[in-house]
């Protein structure tokens, strides 16, 4: 789980947290201490992050014992403990608030996510995240929407082209744009999936031309600002020939109406760029007080 990149984020965030030393814990805790501690989820929502926190602590102090009693995507309620950590209680200090900082943020992202499934309950449209995410962050926030049962869109610009409204005015047109993304893929460039983002019903029916004239294989179609009955529209349009995806505009609010539109995915920034951190807390003892 624990991949290269979060890896040296996890180096960063401890070097800067840390630096020399917790002066606090080292002045006023005695050296030898052996204490426990536990997470407590002080509300309800889908934890997350708790293989994160792991590898902190053990970074930390490979000998503080790390005992996970919710997984990752559970769901909590107020009051449940989710770990509980025993060892040198400098360690437990040194490495709580950033364990903390991971687990909460983690937690807000997979908690809003879940939120935005029960929505879509009954219908088949999952959820995509984007790349409105906290900078060095992408990859906790992306785990946190699988683990709150969404899907991952494109990690950054290297594993996806995306054709947007800006590449088509840059390029002249749907069609310009489009014949350069074949003339890349014939010069040898690594064939990575094609979403075309459309924001009309006529430019739809231009990238669906262009790509069967042309013989571009396109992943899906990605309707930008399209209300649900513009998404009914493109969905009698496109005849199940490619998924579509809509964005723009949407937020918990609205999301069942894109869902009942019939659109395969809906992506929303909201998931990562403006979510509430779940409260979460370490205590000396396993109850709120």
């Amino acid at each position: 789980m624990m991949d290269e990149q979060m890896s040296r984020m996890l180096d960063w965030a401890l070097e800067e947290d840390l630096g020399s030393g917790d002066c606090t814990s080292n002045s006023s805790v005695p050296p030898s201490m052996v204490e426990e501690g536990f997470i407590l989820a002080k509300e309800p929502g889908v934890i997350a992050g708790v293989e994160v926190a792991r590898e902190v602590f053990k970074r930390v102090d490979p000998m503080v014992s790390f005992e996970s009693l919710m997984n990752d995507g559970d769901a909590v309620k107020e009051g449940d403990v989710v770990i509980r950590i025993q060892g040198n209680a400098r360690s437990i200090l040194a490495a709580e608030r950033l364990a903390l900082n991971f687990m909460q943020r983690m937690s807000g992202v997979a908690t809003t996510t879940r939120r935005a499934m029960d929505l879509l309950e009954g219908t088949p449209t999952k959820i995509l995240d984007t790349r409105k995410t906290t900078p060095g962050l992408r990859a906790f926030e992306k785990l946190g929407v699988r683990l709150g049962g969404g899907v991952n869109h494109r990690m950054g610009l290297f594993d996806m082209i995306l054709i947007k409204d800006n590449h088509v005015d840059y390029a002249g047109s749907m069609r310009s744009a489009l014949a350069g993304v074949q003339d890349y893929f014939e010069k040898g460039e690594p064939r990575v999936p094609v979403v075309v983002e459309v924001r009309s019903i006529s430019e739809l029916k231009e990238a669906l031309d262009a790509s069967q004239t042309d013989g571009l294989r396109l992943e899906r179609l990605l309707l930008d600002n399209f209300t649900p009955t513009q998404i009914r529209e493109a969905v009698t349009v496109v005849a199940g020939r490619l998924p579509l995806e809509a964005s723009g505009g949407i937020d918990l609010s609205n999301l069942r109406a894109y869902g009942e539109a019939g659109v395969d995915f809906v992506s929303m920034g909201a998931l990562t760029h403006s979510v509430k951190s779940l409260d979460l807390s370490l205590k000396t003892k396993p109850f709120l007080t």
